[in-house]
C-alpha cells in the first residue's frame, strides 16, 4: 500500500530532478542542486509535502531576517547567513520532491514562489529596520526600495529563464497554464494573478513567441528551438548576476562587517541599471527570434 497523498509509482529521482545545464551557474551546479536533489531523495519516502518544504524554507529566511535585526554583530550576523544558504537547498528541494513523487502544478508553483516573496519582503523590513537605526527613516526607506528592485528583476529574471525553458524544451510554466489550479484559492489567486502581470510586463515581448510556436509546424518549431538555444544561452548565463545566489551572499557579508548600506548600493543601484540592459537585450534577441520564425512560415507558404 502507498503512502497517502504519494503515488504507486514513484519515477525515478535521477530523471526528475534534472535542470538544463546551460542554465546552472557554479553555486547551483555543485552545492545548492546537488543537496537539493539529496534532501529530497530522503524526503521522498515520508509523509512531507512539497508544499511543506517550500513554507520551511520561507521560515529559514524569517528566522535569518529576525537575527540580522535582533542578533547584532559578527556571530548573530554568519548565524543568519547560514540560514539564508539553507533556503537556497530547500528551495531546489521542494520542486525535485514534487518531481520525483508527480505532485507537480500550477499551485505547488505559486506556493513556491509566495513562501519565497513572502519570506524576502519580511528579510528586507527587518533589514530596513537596521539601516534605520543608522541613518535614520532615509536608510529604512533605501533598504525597502531596495527590496522592491530585487522583487522587479528577480521576476525578470524568471522571466526570462521560464521562457527559455518553454522554447527549448516545452517545459510547461505558470504563465502557460494561465494559473490553472489557482483559481479555487483566493489566498494564492491573487499573488498568481500579480506575479503574471509583472511577469508579463517584464516579458521583453515573449508572448509573441508563445504565439507563434502555438501556430508553427513541426519542422519549424524544432528549427524554431535550437535557433532559442542558441541565441539565448549566453544571454541567460549573463542574467544570473540577478539571480538569488548572489544577493544572499552580498547581503550576508554586509551585515557580516556591519554595513548594510552595501546592500543599496548593490541592488537599488547596480542590479537596477543591468536590469535595464538585460531587459533591452532580451527584447533585441526576441525580436530577432520572431522574426526568424516569421521568415520559416513564410517560406513554407
Amino acid at each position: 500500500m502507498s503512502k497517502p497523498d504519494q503515488p504507486d509509482t514513484v519515477p525515478d529521482a535521477r530523471e526528475v530532478s534534472a535542470r538544463p545545464v546551460e542554465l546552472e551557474d557554479w553555486l547551483n551546479a555543485n552545492i545548492y542542486h546537488p543537496l537539493s536533489y539529496r534532501l529530497a531523495q530522503v524526503l521522498q519516502h515520508t509523509i512531507i509535502t512539497p508544499n511543506a518544504v517550500s513554507i520551511f524554507g520561507g521560515l529559514l529566511v524569517v528566522i535569518a531576517a529576525v537575527l540580522y535585526w535582533g542578533m547584532p554583530g559578527t556571530l548573530g550576523a554568519g548565524i543568519a547567513f547560514l540560514l539564508h544558504l539553507g533556503w537556497h537547498v530547500f528551495d531546489g528541494a521542494d520542486g525535485d520532491l514534487a518531481r520525483m513523487t508527480n505532485r507537480t502544478s500550477a499551485l505547488g508553483e505559486v506556493i513556491d514562489g509566495a513562501c519565497d516573496y513572502i519570506g524576502h519582503i519580511i528579510l528586507y523590513l527587518f533589514l530596513a529596520a537596521v539601516l534605520a537605526q543608522e541613518m535614520g527613516w532615509t536608510g529604512g526607506l533605501l533598504m525597502v526600495l531596495a527590496g522592491l528592485a530585487r522583487a522587479v528583476q528577480t521576476v525578470f529574471f524568471e522571466t526570462q529563464r521560464r521562457q527559455y525553458q518553454f522554447w527549448v524544451y516545452g517545459v510547461p510554466w505558470l504563465r502557460i497554464s494561465s494559473a490553472e489550479g489557482t483559481q479555487n484559492s483566493t489566498l494564492f489567486s491573487a499573488p498568481a494573478r500579480l506575479y503574471l502581470w509583472l511577469s508579463s510586463a517584464l516579458a521583453a515581448g515573449g508572448h509573441t513567441i508563445d504565439a507563434l510556436l502555438e501556430r508553427v509546424t513541426q519542422a519549424i518549431k524544432q528549427q524554431a528551438e535550437t535557433e532559442a538555444k542558441r541565441r539565448f544561452q549566453p544571454v541567460i548565463e549573463r542574467f544570473s548576476i540577478l539571480s538569488s545566489n548572489y544577493r544572499t551572499l552580498v547581503i550576508g557579508g554586509a551585515m557580516i562587517v556591519g554595513d548594510p548600506i552595501i546592500i543599496v548600493i548593490f541592488e537599488l543601484c547596480a542590479l537596477s541599471v543591468l536590469l535595464i540592459y538585460f531587459w533591452l537585450q532580451a527584447r533585441r534577441e526576441i525580436s530577432a527570434l520572431a522574426l526568424l520564425i516569421n521568415g520559416l512560415k513564410s517560406g513554407q507558404n
